[in-house]
């Protein structure tokens, strides 16, 4: 099980990814998801090119030193959201396509598979897994503090960026509250996967260990907000931030990034069929 504390551990690693930057990070990181999300819903070099791209990231990834068992498990656990959705595609008949190329293959309930279908549902299942696994990188090899300050320096309003930092700053403290919650549903021999326990008692009391989540959480944002005032919270008094200044190497490695992702959109197509 990955916990939040493993995630931040990757986040303090020593490396040449992780020394970057914030600020370079998060605007490479944007530039490969809106490349990826731009692509043509059904090309055929659409394949090539995100396999490129996933490719670059993994390079990068172990370039950071990443622990891969904590980058696999975190890709695995949302992995059933996307492929879900690209299994389905093949079945379906989107009104973008025109015409549709029947797959010889013989299904029962009615269904027919198409090749466009097929392509399209490939395409977005590369898609998928080239988000994430950017995703993934960014916040394995930057620290959430340094996420938001990054953010806040780029121009995103400030509410925006006030209410990540609330949000990084008590997410570990809620978490520690349900793994007491948990500990103590253990110590009272509490399974919700005991078959011997009715299905209705388990949720009640899962639902009872949220309602005390939400409940804790109300009296925490109240005692945080009357600390705030007490400490002349207001408008231009926010937050602090320290400033620094994007480097040489913080600036060759976006131009590295984005000249890689200029190659792998305009590489001749032969190359790209080869590959």
């Amino acid at each position: 099980m990955i916990t939040l504390s493993d995630i931040e551990h990757e986040a303090y690693k020593k490396s040449p990814i992780h020394r970057l930057d914030a600020r370079v990070k998060l605007l490479f990181a944007l530039a490969i998801i809106i490349y990826a999300v731009s692509l043509p819903r059904i090309h055929e070099n659409n394949g090539a090119r995100l396999l490129l791209l996933e490719s670059y990231l993994l390079c990068l990834g172990l370039l950071a030193s990443l622990d891969f068992r904590y980058f696999i498990l975190r890709f695995l656990a949302v992995l059933p959201f996307g492929f879900a959705i690209a299994c389905i595609q093949p079945f379906l008949k989107p009104s973008f396509i025109e015409s549709f190329t029947p797959y010889p293959l013989s299904l029962p309930f009615g269904l027919s598979l198409s090749y466009e279908g097929l392509a399209f549902g490939l395409s977005l299942l590369l898609k998928f897994t080239v988000c994430v696994t950017t995703i993934i990188l960014l916040s394995s090899t930057t620290r959430l503090r340094d996420m938001v300050i990054a953010a806040n320096r780029l121009g995103i309003p400030g509410e925006f960026t006030l209410l990540l930092s609330m949000m990084v700053r008590y997410l570990f403290l809620f978490w520690g509250m349900l793994r007491r919650i948990r500990v103590a549903q253990e110590t009272r021999l509490f399974d919700i996967w005991n078959k011997k326990v009715p299905r209705k008692w388990i949720l009640t009391q899962v639902g009872n260990s949220i309602s005390s989540i939400f409940i804790r959480a109300y009296e925490q944002g109240e005692k945080s907000y009357i600390s705030m005032l007490c400490r002349g919270y207001g408008n231009g008094h926010e937050k602090y931030y320290y400033s620094s200044k994007i480097g040489r190497k913080d600036a060759l490695f976006l131009l590295a990034g984005l000249g890689y992702i200029l190659l792998v959109h305009f590489l001749p197509k032969a190359s790209l069929i080869f590959i």
